[in-house]
């Protein structure tokens, strides 16, 4: 029985696994409607979705202007390899942050080398019609030249993604 069966998967892989053309392939998976990749999510989900478009600069950096703490208007740089939202004192200071009150005792390794910053939470941080509440960051003791939007934004997402000369984020 079980050469039989050894024979018969032999003899498909001999004769009909090289009848199948690469193109075949890729036209079965281009004729699989985008719905039925992930049934969770249907067009009018994500078509519903709160979302903001962030557009490239002349530094090749995508910026978001944003309203944090529902009072101050921030432009953020985004940075998918920060852990975590850094803020530059200046900014932190136009949100509200009682400066006298911070503790730099976070250690935290950046490209330019180790620097301490001070651990806080952002009542909010809104983009568009997006927005995320109670974000982690930290207000770094040296001088920032932009503040960073990092993935402690990020990861609250439903989703970003990158096309072309924008950037697309979703909530």
């Amino acid at each position: 029985m079980l050469f039989s069966a050894c024979a018969v998967a032999g003899a498909v892989a001999i004769f009909i696994a090289p009848k199948l053309d690469k193109a075949d392939l890729q036209l079965v998976e281009e004729d699989v409607p985008e719905a039925s990749v992930n049934a969770a999510v249907t067009p009018q989900e994500t078509d519903s979705r709160r979302r903001a478009v962030l557009s490239i600069r002349n530094d090749g950096h995508y910026w978001g202007r944003t309203l944090v703490n529902r009072k101050a208007s921030v432009d953020f740089m985004v940075d998918t390899g920060a852990s975590t939202v850094a803020l530059t004192q200046d900014d932190a200071r136009k949100m509200g942050i009682d400066m006298d009150a911070l503790v730099y005792d976070s250690r935290i390794n950046t490209a330019g080398g180790l620097t301490y910053g001070a651990n806080v939470v952002i009542d909010s941080i809104k983009i568009g019609q997006v927005e995320i509440e109670n974000v982690h960051a930290v207000v770094m003791r040296e001088e920032l030249a932009q503040s960073l939007l990092g993935m402690s934004f990020l990861r609250e997402l439903y989703s970003y993604e990158f096309r072309g000369d924008r950037l697309i984020i979703r909530q």
